[in-house]
């Protein structure tokens, strides 16, 4: 499924780059993400906190609205906990990764020609959850607001602070309706995720 995701993706990008001119940014960024606690029916994990790194590339139709493709990973560890806070799994165990492979955009503020330009976006697509070599991939968001910070030359940098998450089902709840009949329901679980990232930008006109 992530293929087809990543590989339409590219199609809907290479068609925007194609239609019409504009300033095409290569982005390479790192940065670090908080933990979160997951809470499931009889247990909890917290995804421990960790460096994220990742690249994408952003285009500008405009000169304050852009769309960017990109991916995100952290390596990160999984405790598994009981309720009462007793850990399930050993301390050395569930090592793994979080990815984010999102398609979304930007809006930009402020005048054109400014050296310091605030914007906030919004990002879909699907998150991936690795662990101990298998995966899980269903769907994620993301929301982000930051400053681009322009230099002399083609390289530019970008302070941002993010939210991204994702979303799963995880087993199901019982519920009893008005007659009696007893109806099953999925149950979702959410990781939120927080965090500050450096972005290095390298823009180029077409």
């Amino acid at each position: 499924m992530r293929k087809f995701l990543l590989l339409g993706s590219i199609i809907i990008c290479a068609i925007a780059l194609h239609a019409q001119p504009g300033t095409i940014s290569l982005n390479l960024d790192a940065g670090y993400t908080f933990h979160d606690k997951v809470n499931f029916d009889a247990a909890y994990t917290d995804v421990q906190a960790a460096f994220r790194y990742g690249g994408g590339i952003e285009y500008f139709a405009g000169f304050n609205k852009s769309i960017t493709l990109k991916y995100h990973r952290m390596d990160t560890h999984f405790p598994l906990y009981k309720q009462n806070g007793d850990q399930i799994n050993p301390s050395n165990d569930y090592k793994g990764s979080v990815n984010y492979i999102l398609l979304g955009g930007n809006t930009y503020f402020g005048d054109m020609d400014a050296k310091a330009r605030p914007y906030g976006g919004l990002g879909l697509g699907v998150g991936i959850i690795g662990i101990d070599n298998s995966t899980g991939t269903n769907f994620a968001w993301d929301a982000r607001l930051g400053v681009k910070i322009k230099t002399a030359s083609v390289v530019s940098l970008k302070l941002e602070a993010y939210m991204q998450s994702i979303i799963a089902p995880f087993g199901t709840d019982l519920w009893v309706g008005a007659g009696g009949y007893t109806y099953a329901v999925p149950d979702w679980v959410s990781l939120w995720q927080f965090g500050f990232t450096g972005v290095l930008c390298f823009d180029f006109k077409r």
